[in-house]
């Protein structure tokens, strides 16, 4: 039950990171809480937060960045196994598909009772084992911008970090006018370039990742893959 639990804070850490400047998505969330009260929680209104400090940036960061927009743009589908790692270093695993524009889905390995599937505008957070619903704007996740008809690391976004040693690059974004909804850092493998994993910073300094493995992209993926669950009236 304790992993049960653990995994439902990280879960909704992953996608609320930011939604509102309460902790509402630390592990020592109770899982208790209703999708009611977090519908709640998310209704108050914002601090005001100044502009996002964006990372300098060499013309070989920016080349890649452009490198890093054409990848994703090219992939409008994918499915993955998924390595989940949340802010204690707990493990848990489970798969994930994406269709863009605006649809995912992430299911844990059984015997954790979490899924949560995105479409429509917006974020449905699923718990069958505590039969909780939780649903939230797309455009209040830092995942959705993954989700764009046209993903963009510029125009609305601000790079606010970026890195490439190893064999790997890595870039931190925020949009430009919430940053407060949460950071959402991306890692690629650079040869051939390649997402490896993403993670989320909220506004408590708690980072939630995602790591990809066995990933196929361009794949046909069944409709119903993105159907969402039910939600309160």
């Amino acid at each position: 039950m304790t992993k049960v639990l653990r995994a439902f804070s990280s879960f909704r850490q992953c996608l609320m990171a930011g939604a509102v400047l309460l902790p509402v998505a630390v592990v020592s969330f109770s899982p208790v809480a209703s999708a009611q009260e977090a519908g709640a929680r998310m209704s108050v209104p914002q601090q005001e937060t100044s502009a996002p400090e964006a990372a300098p940036l060499s013309d070989s960061d920016r080349a890649w960045l452009a490198k890093i927009e054409q990848t994703l743009n090219s992939a409008t589908t994918f499915q993955a196994r998924m390595q989940q790692l949340d802010a204690d270093g707990k493990r848990t695993t489970g798969v994930v598909w994406m269709k863009r524009p605006g649809q995912m889905r992430l299911a844990y390995d059984p015997p954790t009772p979490l899924v949560l599937v995105a479409n429509e505008g917006k974020v449905v957070f699923r718990d069958n084992q505590l039969d909780q619903t939780t649903v939230i704007p797309m455009e209040r996740t830092p995942l959705g911008l993954l989700l764009r008809q046209h993903i963009s690391l510029s125009d609305d976004v601000t790079v606010t970090g970026f890195a490439h040693e190893s064999g790997l690059v890595q870039v931190s974004l925020v949009r430009t006018s919430s940053p407060g909804d949460g950071s959402l850092t991306l890692v690629f493998h650079d040869k051939p370039l390649s997402l490896r994993s993403w993670s989320v910073l909220d506004a408590q300094g708690r980072e939630t990742r995602v790591i990809l493995f066995d990933v196929h992209t361009g794949i046909s993926i069944p409709p119903n893959t993105f159907t969402l669950p039910a939600q309160p009236e």
